[in-house]
């Protein structure tokens, strides 16, 4: 297949490209040049701004198109537009942060979050005054922009459009402080503060099997809606072992729970990633049975920890993010 990616040089878009060219498939790419230029030898790359002018894709046809950079309706109707007779197939990443209340019991069709004129205007001059293209930087309204981005691209494409929705994402090039956190600490060794109760669910998904998904969609000409939010099973517990597994050094888990973390000012998620407090844990345990029906397949924790430690080694040193050494010494010495 011939294949346009809208990004593609980061995180979830360059391992979809990696799983892409791995398939055979022929791959174009369209971003700002502003990451990983030099990263894949040999693909066609086009350089622009896909909030500001589209105009280089204009009369080229591909076969199919993920786009994994888009937080803007109005980018996604600009996209959708040029690409509506370009593409059979249109593969948008979305977020479960569409959802305003996320548990167990949210699925597909759940309610959606909602934003008023203001907030959407807000936004889009927020870009264009700014510059700004990382999700997190719409705050609150993050969630209500993709919702819109899905409407968007479905109005255009129909049953086309494959909308995937992922939680927290890990994986090898994962530029977020979450994993990485847990991984260094890990390998620095000495007593590491554990958050909350062992059994406490945590649901993560790899990149690459969100993107072998959509591959798979893709080649078939499959649409639809999909939440993926990982597997069934893992615990809070079950991942730092795995991530002392993946990063041996001597080691020891001292768990703290939540009450005396909370009454210590520890900022639950900042400080210590993927602790939530009890109450807003349940959005750990939305489920993705239906990505699951379609296809979606997981590869074990351990491989996926193991895969990023690797690359994360190969990495630059990079400032501590999460919990401080000094601030998690003081905590332990009170446990």
């Amino acid at each position: 297949m011939k294949l346009l990616i809208l990004g593609g040089t980061q995180f979830l878009g360059r391992n979809f490209a990696e799983a892409a060219l791995a398939a055979g498939h022929e791959l174009t790419l369209f971003n700002r040049g502003h990451h990983g230029a030099t990263l894949f030898p040999g693909v066609e790359q086009i350089k622009g701004d896909r909030t500001q002018d589209l105009t280089p894709l204009r009369g080229r046809r591909w076969d199919a198109v993920f786009d994994g950079s888009c937080y803007l309706p109005s980018a996604a109707r600009r996209s959708a537009e040029l690409l509506g007779d370009a593409v059979e197939h249109y593969c948008l990443i979305s977020t479960i942060s569409v959802f305003p209340t996320l548990a167990a019991s949210t699925r597909e069709d759940s309610p959606k979050a909602q934003l008023t004129p203001e907030q959407i205007a807000a936004a889009e001059a927020m870009d264009v005054a700014t510059g700004s293209r990382a999700g997190g930087g719409y705050g609150a309204a993050y969630g209500g922009l993709k919702a819109l981005c899905e409407q968007e691209v479905q109005a255009r494409f129909g049953e086309r459009a494959l909308i995937v929705r992922p939680g927290f994402i890990v994986g090898p090039y994962d530029y977020s402080p979450r994993l990485p956190y847990w991984l260094q600490r890990m390998a620095e060794g000495g007593p590491v503060l554990a958050p909350g109760r062992p059994e406490r669910s945590v649901r993560l998904i790899d990149a690459r099997d969100i993107a072998e998904f959509c591959l798979r969609q893709a080649q078939a000409g499959r649409g639809g809606v999909f939440n993926t939010t990982g597997p069934d099973g893992q615990s809070m517990g079950e991942l730092l072992q795995a991530c002392q597994v993946a990063c041996p050094s001597e080691t020891s888990l001292v768990w703290r729970s939540e009450a005396d973390l909370l009454a210590a000012g520890v900022q639950p998620f900042a400080d210590l990633p993927y602790w939530l407090p009890e109450a807003d844990n349940a959005m750990m345990d939305m489920r993705s049975q239906a990505a699951e029906a379609a296809g979606l397949r997981y590869r074990p924790l351990l491989q996926t920890l193991r895969d990023t430690a690797r690359w994360l080694a190969e990495q630059p040193p990079s400032p501590s993010q999460g919990l401080s050494r000094e601030r998690e010494r003081e905590l332990l010495r009170g446990a």
